[in-house]
Order: C-alpha cells, then structure tokens, then sequence
C-alpha cells in the first residue's frame, strides 16, 4: 500500500521533496522513488523538479465512501471503496450471494478492469471513477433486455445534473462526446441466475475523468474525460467523490424505474441522447460486414438499422458497430 500512502502525500498538488516524502511515509527514499515509479507505470503523471520534489499537475481527491453515501439520492445500502481490485464487477460477482441488493463497489485503481467483449479498461489509480452495482430482479435475465442502455441514460442524467453537457449514447455501452465522438465512459452489465427466474446482475461503469496523455495513446481508439468535457462545457470540474455520487443516485433511481416498467420507460431519454440515429454506419460480426443508418432502438433496446430500403434488428453481443 506504499504507492497508495505515496499518492495521498501528493494528492493536494504540493511538492514534496523524496526526503520529505520518505521520512513522512517512514520509508527511505529509494522505497519513495520505486513506489513513485510504480505509480508512473499505472499511469499517474507524477512529475518532478530538480532539486525542489514530487507533483502532481493538478490536485486530485481520493473516494470517500461516507461523502458519496452523504449525497448520492437515494443512497446505496453499502459502498465500499479499496484501493485495489482486480475489477469491481469482478469483487461483486465473487461476493453476489452476500452482498445487499443495491451495493456499490469501488476502487481506486483495478489490475485487471474489464469492458465489452472482453476488452482491458485503463484504470489508472485516483484519477477516474471505477465502480460496480449489485441489483437483484424476481424476474429471470431473459427478461432484462435495455438494462445495459438504461444504465447509459443514468450516467448522462448524472452529468448534466453537474452541467456537464455534450454527451450521448454509443448502442450499446457507450457514453461518448457528441461533437468528437471520444469515449468517455463504458458500461459492462453481466448477469447470472435463471433464465425465466429471480437474476442479478452486475453493472460495472468506468468514467474517465481525467486521462493522461500516455494513456490515451495506448487506449487503441480516441478517449475523452470530464476535465475536456467541463472546459467544452464552461462549467467547473466537479470533484470525483461529487461525480461518484451524481452516478450512483442517477444508477439506483433509474433501477427502481427499470425494475418496475422495463426499459420502456427509457426509450424517451434514450432517443434523445441516441448518437447513431440517422448516422452511416458499418457493422460486423461472424457472417461479414454490412453498411446502414441507424434507426434508434426499439422498446427492447435492440438496435435498428435500416439496410436497402429493409429497417433491421439488431440485438446480438458479439456485433461490432461503428460510424462511418
């Protein structure tokens, strides 16, 4: 936890010189550079000045679960907020059979954050917002389609509750800015139980709010973060524990919507924040490529398409969709 002890020392945006920094952590100064080097290589931009110490270009705030149960409306039963994790979703699978319904599980940084289809999540530590939702349903998964769209709506709710406009949806998972198209925050919903009966499902959401530059260049597709959004915006970047809050309020009320009227109650919100409506696009899966314009979803969250003069559904997670 020494990277950890490290990262709070700096977390205000002072400089801290190494022999401060070791004989506040109780460390020498060659345990002080490793852990600082540790943090580099996670993808925090610690810099230093010859001959003056350790910064940071910016203050951050680490996660406080008492401050987020404080504002987040409605509140969750349980928040937990670790330093590390192989992934949140992860932590919450392992442990579906004993947490309460509706806990939230976060991280400072994971080891091994997961998006779609497989694909790593960038999880640098304090710098973005890392967290899954445990929810149970009576009814059975096959019974859930749009929860993964609805939990969308929620985290583009949550940010233009802070005024951070200038967002929209990406079918199925995405949250990206509208003008660049820049992915802003992804969410993985993994479900378990019985097809027709009581499910649970595990909605993981990753939200860049600040991503350095030597990460964005290994994330493999253009990124963005709520520092870019709120200059876009002209609003001031809220804090993570005051976005963390803003996401899992939005998150657990529109559950208790979800849970009782299906994602039909969202195709509204939906349509307003769809990105790919009426735009070219190009999907692929395991029969080929094909070219269409989008069509917005329907009341099951599938995606449509239309495809010479013929409106197409499209609901299976092995599809890949991108604007042309």
């Amino acid at each position: 936890m020494h990277a950890a002890e490290v990262l709070v020392a700096l977390a205000d945006g002072r400089t801290l010189s190494g022999t401060q920094l070791a004989g506040h952590l109780g460390l020498t100064r060659a345990a002080v550079w490793k852990q600082v080097e540790q943090l580099r290589a996670q993808g925090v931009p610690v810099q230093a000045r010859r001959g003056e110490g350790y910064h940071l270009p910016w203050p951050l705030q680490l996660l406080d679960a008492d401050r987020i149960r404080a504002r987040a409306t409605p509140a969750p039963g349980r928040i937990e907020v670790h330093w590390s994790l192989d992934s949140t979703s992860s932590e919450c699978l392992r442990r579906a059979a004993s947490l309460p319904d509706g806990s939230i599980v976060m991280a400072e940084t994971q080891q091994a954050g997961r998006g779609r289809r497989g694909r790593g999540w960038l999880s640098p530590p304090g710098l973005n917002i890392y967290l899954s939702c445990l929810k149970r349903f009576d009814r059975g998964f096959a019974a859930l389609p749009g929860l993964s769209l609805t939990a969308g709506v929620a985290v583009v709710r949550a940010l233009e509750a802070l005024r951070l406009t200038g967002v929209g949806l990406k079918w199925p998972n995405d949250v990206l800015l509208a003008g660049s198209g820049a992915k802003l925050a992804g969410i993985l919903v993994e479900l378990s139980g019985e097809s027709q009966g009581p499910s649970t499902a595990v909605i993981g959401i990753g939200l860049n709010l600040r991503m350095p530059e030597a990460l964005r260049a290994r994330a493999g597709q253009p990124v963005a973060d709520l520092a870019e959004l709120s200059d876009l915006a002209n609003v001031e970047l809220p804090d993570r524990n005051t976005v963390a809050s803003s996401i899992i309020g939005h998150l657990l009320a529109t559950l208790e919507v979800f849970d009782a009227e299906g994602f039909a109650a969202f195709v509204d919100d939906y349509a307003r924040m769809d990105l790919l409506r009426e735009r070219r696009l190009r999907l692929s899966d395991a029969e080929g490529v094909f070219d269409a314009v989008g069509d917005g979803v329907d009341a099951r969250g599938a995606l449509l398409v239309r495809h010479d003069g013929v409106t197409r559904r499209v609901d299976s997670a092995d599809i890949t969709v991108r604007p042309r």
